[in-house]
């Protein structure tokens, strides 16, 4: 049995896995309220919250897996990118557990444990595939292998597409988290009365930019407010979002094209996006490529995904020692 463990933004969780990467129960703790009132996520309190969670999300997930800590094989963690105060209560607590039951520490790149999310989904599938993973911190395209460290195709260059969402949803007025709430009203809105241009759209350059859009967003809000006229935020909300999630399925679908692969995983928060998830399974089918996105519950962060990258490093031989530390930028390959 594996022990997952994430700590590394504002949710404390949990999940217990067998060998096989199955995963047999997961606990998560949102902080959601706790950072609401303050319009994103405050570091020092996310550590804080999950000092008080720590113990008690594992034990749950420990009892709903019907297992002990003597059942441990492994722990698995989170040790980065993320808020460097929060990966060390994740990384402290796993290096504890590990020494006191003799078993070995596996440190997870949060970034590989979304894309072991794929397989949660879909467990027929296997590399070659190309790999977007958009999140509030990270909007990246992989090319994973068969062997080897999946290799980076391109990044964002300043916000990532779930950052976009929530300072577009604080200039609306709509609360924090703004993807889920942008996602909602959108359905309600017409974006071809509020369009707005493509972000950084060329598909020759497969890295991406999300500055842009929150600047055109900023002016047409000040623009109409200084003409005098209101704005309808469904409309809005649906212009905005369509021009984030066109980019992001025609670079990753350029990105499968140019790598020759007939596959595609979306993961990350972002992919829990319902134009997203829709426009991803209507492209790839014109383009005969397989979309493959996680249910809901395993696109935001979660200890399963963390659980199940654990049993495939373990078997990889790839655990470290105690000695190993935490880090904020810690990128796939370093």
């Amino acid at each position: 049995m594996i022990l997952g463990i994430e700590t590394s933004c504002d949710e404390t969780a949990a999940a217990v896995a067998g060998a096989d990467a199955a995963v047999l129960a997961e606990v998560v703790r949102s902080q959601v309220e706790t950072h609401a009132r303050f319009g994103g996520v405050v570091p020092e309190l996310a550590g804080r919250r999950h000092i008080e969670s720590i113990d008690e999300v594992v034990r749950e997930a420990l009892a709903r897996a019907g297992v002990g800590v003597r059942d441990l094989g492994a722990v698995a963690v989170t040790g980065g990118p993320g808020l460097i105060g929060a990966l060390l209560v994740g990384v402290s607590y796993g290096k504890a557990l590990a020494y006191s039951l003799g078993i070995p520490l596996i440190p997870v790149n949060h970034l590989e444990g979304h894309l072991s999310a794929a397989w949660l989904g879909a467990a027929r599938l296997a590399p070659p595939f190309v790999a977007l993973v958009a999140s509030g911190g990270h909007t990246n395209l992989y090319h994973v292998k068969e062997r080897g460290e999946p290799a980076l195709l391109g990044r964002t260059l300043d916000d990532a597409a779930g950052e976009a969402f929530d300072k577009a949803a604080k200039m609306l007025g709509l609360g924090y988290p703004g993807g889920p709430v942008i996602d909602r009203l959108a359905r309600e809105g017409d974006p071809d009365k509020a369009p707005f241009p493509r972000p950084y759209p060329t598909c020759e350059d497969l890295n991406f930019s999300f500055s842009g859009i929150k600047t055109a967003l900023l002016y047409h809000l000040r623009d109409r407010e200084a003409a005098g006229r209101s704005w309808h935020v469904p409309d809005v909300a649906a212009g905005f979002q369509q021009a984030i999630v066109e980019v992001l399925v025609a670079k990753t679908l350029a990105a499968a094209g140019r790598a020759g692969v007939r596959d595609v995983v979306v993961t990350g928060g972002v992919a829990a996006n319902s134009q997203l998830r829709a426009l991803f399974e209507a492209r790839g089918k014109d383009a005969g490529i397989t979309v493959h996105i996680p249910p809901l519950r395993y696109c935001t962060d979660n200890g399963a995904m963390i659980a199940a990258a654990g049993a495939r490093l373990l078997q990889d031989g790839r655990a470290a020692t105690l000695a190993f530390e935490p880090r904020a930028d810690w990128a796939i390959g370093d």
